[in-house]
Parts: structure tokens; C-alpha cells; sequence
């Protein structure tokens, strides 16, 4: 496949990548950080797989799909993390989670 057959899917993987940066950096500034240990903890997992997932997809590797589907697994726990939370930086990350899952999943033909 072509980066023209990838291109929504890591521009949704860039943007899951940065949101998910934003919400550990805002959560390491919460009063009760112990409470947001998993949400940090899956933001950077989730972070990094999104990374991966869009580099395997520019770069058109055949495990590309792969790859999305584990991305889409990580970006639905993170999202279901994120969601718990009412803080505004929280709600944006399981958006951008939820829209990264769906994106990897439609691209992995899951």
C-alpha cells in the first residue's frame, strides 16, 4: 500500500500521539497524581504505539496492519482510561483515542 492508503489513519495516529502527550504532561500536574497513575501509564503506552503504528504505515510495512490492530486495542484502553476523568485535557485524549481506535481498526480490516 501507498502513504496515500494510510494518510487519515496517521494523521490520526499523529494526533492520539499528542493528545495522549498533553494529558500525561496536565495529569503529572494534578493535585492527586497517584489516582492518575493508569491514565498517565496508558497515555504513554498509547503514545508510543501510535508513533509506531503511523512510522510502519509511511513507511509501508507489511506488518503495517498488524500493528493497527494493536494500536487499536491500546488507543480503546486509553480511552476508556481517559474517559473516567472529567478533567477537560482527559475528555480530549478519549476522543482522540476513541477516533484513533476506529481509524486503525477500519485500517487493519478489523
Amino acid at each position: 500500500m501507498s502513504y496515500d492508503d494510510f494518510k487519515a489513519c496517521i494523521e490520526a495516529c499523529d494526533a492520539c500521539a499528542a493528545a495522549c502527550d498533553r494529558c500525561s504532561t496536565a495529569c503529572l500536574r494534578e493535585d492527586d497524581v497517584k489516582m492518575m497513575a493508569r491514565c498517565i501509564a496508558l497515555d504513554m503506552d498509547c503514545a508510543q504505539v501510535c508513533r509506531t503504528a503511523a512510522a510502519f504505515m509511511a513507511r509501508g510495512s507489511d506488518v503495517a496492519r498488524d500493528l493497527c490492530r494493536l494500536c487499536a486495542t491500546v488507543c480503546t484502553a486509553c480511552g476508556d482510561e481517559c474517559g473516567k476523568h472529567p478533567m477537560d485535557h482527559c475528555q480530549a485524549c478519549a476522543q482522540a483515542c476513541r477516533a484513533c481506535a476506529d481509524a486503525c481498526r477500519r485500517m487493519a480490516g478489523a
